[in-house]
């Protein structure tokens, strides 16, 4: 069985050391942090966040060493910015200040192509479009194969946005969900499940919606997994960015488990599952608004079930790639360490309830970001 390398992107918003608010100082923080990281730190939409990507890797154990290396030199970049860096899918508190969009060419098009996604009617930005994920590549594949293990890997992506769930709240209130990211995050168009379609029919259909207008260019396809464009990987794309940096690792290694089961079946030739789009696109609401808390739909029958049983299921549907990679043991006892104390939206919300201050809330995040 193929072992595929890994990499992973971390999105963090920049808080305010005082205020805990996030604020726009991402040109100063990665200015800083690209002395060590040159172009492993980048920017993203907005300058109250940023970007750290590993290099593509085989090695669980290398994997994490990265990632906490990346988010020691971004939190020290960020001390000198008087700010910290905080891994969550949206920030619990609006920021003090309007938010700033990056100042790059590409960014500056699509605030005015999709300005009513960007700006309110008053010419400020939006403060609910500050959203952070946590994106997997699995490697390396072509566009053709990349695509394939898409569409058999849909089922399950569902599951996997479940267990990454890690924003609560926004905007001071309780979402009442456990991914409230994927709810503003689905406002962009084309975010939403893989189609169904050949490698000929990705590139003609994506062509057509850049064509129209509905997208500025191919990097702007937003499907929950996606061929990049870029790098010859399929990029999954379902997670809430997470503090806990074993989670980070958890995650990624179940997506590459479990592609690598299904890619046995991408080059047997067999079909991808078909799964109605209604399912589908309800089994991701429910991953959004209920976490591993409460219920999912199976991916074999559509079957309401509970989220928890079913990532049990997942993992054991994976039990062969993961093998494969010695990452087994590993796995298992985080799964067990996330069924005993919570995914991340259970873990804010009991942090919460200490003393009702989501202030507690932004500093648990940012203590867990830093490996503290």
């Amino acid at each position: 069985m193929k072992i595929l390398t890994l990499g992973v992107e971390e999105e963090f918003v920049l808080v305010d050391r005082l205020t805990r608010a996030p604020v726009n100082r991402a040109p100063q923080v990665i200015r800083l942090a690209a002395r060590q990281l040159g172009g492993q730190v980048q920017t993203e939409f907005f300058n109250a966040q940023i970007e750290v990507c590993t290099e593509a890797t085989a090695c669980r154990e290398r994997l994490r060493a990265e990632l906490a290396r990346l988010r020691s030199v971004v939190v020290a970049a960020a001390r000198e910015a008087r700010c910290v860096p905080v891994a969550c899918g949206t920030p619990a508190l609006p920021p003090d200040e309007p938010l700033t969009v990056t100042d790059t060419a590409r960014y500056r098009l699509m605030a005015r192509r999709f300005r009513p996604l960007v700006t309110r009617d008053d010419g400020l930005v939006r403060d609910d479009g500050l959203v952070c994920g946590c994106h997997v590549h699995l490697g390396s594949l072509d566009r053709e194969r990349a695509l394939a293990l898409a569409l058999h890997m849909r089922p399950w992506l569902p599951l996997l946005q479940a267990l990454a769930g890690n924003s609560p709240y926004a905007q001071r209130l309780d979402t009442g969900h456990h991914s409230w990211r994927a709810v503003e995050h689905a406002r962009w168009p084309t975010v939403g499940p893989t189609p169904l379609l050949t490698e000929a029919q990705y590139l003609s259909h994506v062509a057509r919606l850049v064509g129209d207008g509905t997208l500025l260019d191919d990097r702007m396809v937003y499907w929950h997994a996606r061929p990049s464009e870029h790098v010859p990987t399929l990029e999954v794309r379902v997670a809430d960015a997470n503090a806990r940096l074993d989670t980070v690792v958890l995650l990624a290694l179940l997506t590459r488990g479990l592609a690598a089961v299904l890619l046995d079946r991408v080059d047997a030739s067999v079909p991808p599952p078909a799964v109605p789009d209604a399912g589908l696109a309800q089994a991701h609401r429910l991953a959004a608004a209920q976490g591993l808390a409460g219920a999912g739909l199976d991916p074999a029958d559509g079957r309401r079930r509970p989220a928890g049983e079913l990532l049990g299921e997942l993992i054991g549907f994976a039990r062969p790639g993961l093998d494969a990679s010695g990452d087994t043991d590993w796995v298992d006892d985080q799964w067990q360490r996330i069924r005993r104390d919570g995914g991340g939206a259970t873990r804010q919300r009991a942090v919460f309830r200490r003393r009702g201050l989501l202030t507690d809330v932004v500093d648990e995040l940012a203590a867990a970001t830093a490996g503290l």
